[in-house]
């Protein structure tokens, strides 16, 4: 039986050029049997005709507060109330700054400050616009409102620019709304915190200090997290893979600004992995100008880093699970579980650079998980979405453990 099966969803269509999609969405999610109330904002009517919309949702379409032709009333509340979880797609930037500030000269705002329930919003825009402060501000409200946001792809946008802003595929907002409803998703309103790629360290403003990580295990658990129904934030250093789907990223360049990002999200996160390659030292000084090849042989005096799983295990609660990863060339076992032990966490994540296809760069890995009572399990080389799949395994086990 389909997940969306009955359930109330109200969609709410803003003016953008990605309207066109939402007669695919309309149309996929009345083939789920769900019931589908679709709601458009004047200028919504410039680039998809009511009609249209309501052809492929089988209700008539609300625009206005009542219907000048009688006087019936469209109840914003009742709107609000009723719904099971209210899509707003695409959301405009126009949109988003009145939703985040409480704006309501509309049908669809008024049912959006009416909402009850869950509200998830896709928006869609020019690159710039959606890289302006002011934008990513408002989203970082609504967030905090509790409302969930369906990131836009990176693709070819309307104006011919290539970047973030297109939003969310009709079939990835599917997706969403199924594990929005789905009770056997087991990390379903659990928040995560991921760290992933490396972290590169200032020389002067051309070059840096840094290592071979790529990320790719960082984002593989991410995604395998976001899967399981978690709430997942990723802190990335300068990597160039793309943003996983439904994840909303954190773009740092070094370690201090890893720090900072970890910090700030640290506290409200029910599972924290840390599988970033930050940096152990960073210039005491960072040159101005570019340093100019003049001597044989150039020093840079070096300070260390604050480290960060460390200060995030002196923070750590009994309900958080804390993951961190340890790199080792000899003595691996020993020197993982030490480090376990000083930076109080519950799990780490042994990489053994004397394996062939584990470590950096590659698409494969192999890992041996130890626990806080010296346990440890190891798995088999395999590709890294595989091996995502097994520490988050792990998570859950443990996270139903600290639960039950």
């Amino acid at each position: 039986m389909s997940l969306l099966k009955d359930k109330n969803i109200v969609i709410g269509v803003c003016g953008s050029i990605a309207a066109y999609k939402i007669a695919v969405l309309v149309r996929l999610l009345v083939k789920e049997n769900a019931q589908v109330q679709v709601i458009m904002t004047p200028d919504a009517h410039h680039f998809i005709t009511p009609l249209t919309l309501a052809t492929l949702s089988k209700r008539p379409v609300l625009s206005e507060y009542y219907d000048k032709s009688n006087g019936q009333w469209n109840n914003h509340v009742d709107l609000g109330l009723n719904a099971d979880i209210l899509l707003i797609a695409p959301a405009s930037a126009n949109t988003l700054a009145k939703m985040a500030n409480g704006l309501c000269d509309n049908l669809l705002l008024a049912t959006y400050l009416s909402a009850k329930c869950p509200v998830l919003f896709a928006p869609a825009m020019d690159l710039d616009m959606w890289k302006h402060p002011a934008t990513q501000q408002n989203i970082t409200k609504l967030q905090a409102y509790g409302n969930t946001l369906l990131k836009p792809n990176h693709g070819e946008l309307a104006s011919g620019l290539i970047g973030e802003g297109r939003m969310a595929e009709p079939e990835e907002i599917v997706q969403a709304l199924q594990q929005y409803f789905n009770p056997s998703l087991p990390l379903k309103g659990k928040k995560a915190l991921v760290s992933a790629g490396p972290t590169y360290e200032a020389i002067d403003p051309v070059r840096f200090i840094g290592n071979y990580s790529s990320g790719k295990m960082g984002y593989a658990i991410a995604e395998a997290l976001e899967k399981r129904g978690a709430q997942v934030t990723l802190v990335s250093g300068p990597t160039t893979l793309p943003s996983p789907t439904n994840v909303e990223k954190h773009t740092v360049i070094s370690a201090q600004e890893m720090l900072d990002a970890c910090e700030r999200y640290f506290d409200e996160s029910d599972i924290v992995v840390m599988s970033a390659a930050v940096a152990d030292y960073t210039p005491v000084q960072v040159a101005s100008e570019k340093i100019k090849k003049k001597e044989d042989t150039f020093r840079i005096e070096l300070k260390r880093t604050t480290d960060i799983l460390a200060s995030l295990g002196k923070r750590k609660t009994n309900i958080q699970t804390l993951v961190g990863f340890a790199l080792e060339t000899n003595n691996e076992v020993e020197n993982a579980t030490d480090k376990l032990k000083r930076k109080n966490l519950d799990f780490i994540v042994l990489n053994s650079l004397k394996d062939e296809g584990a470590g950096f760069a590659g698409d494969t890995n192999k890992v041996t998980v130890i626990n806080r009572n010296g346990e440890h399990q190891s798995f088999s080389l395999k590709p890294k979405n595989e091996v995502a799949e097994d520490i988050v395994n792990t998570i859950i086990r443990h996270q139903e453990t600290i639960n039950a």
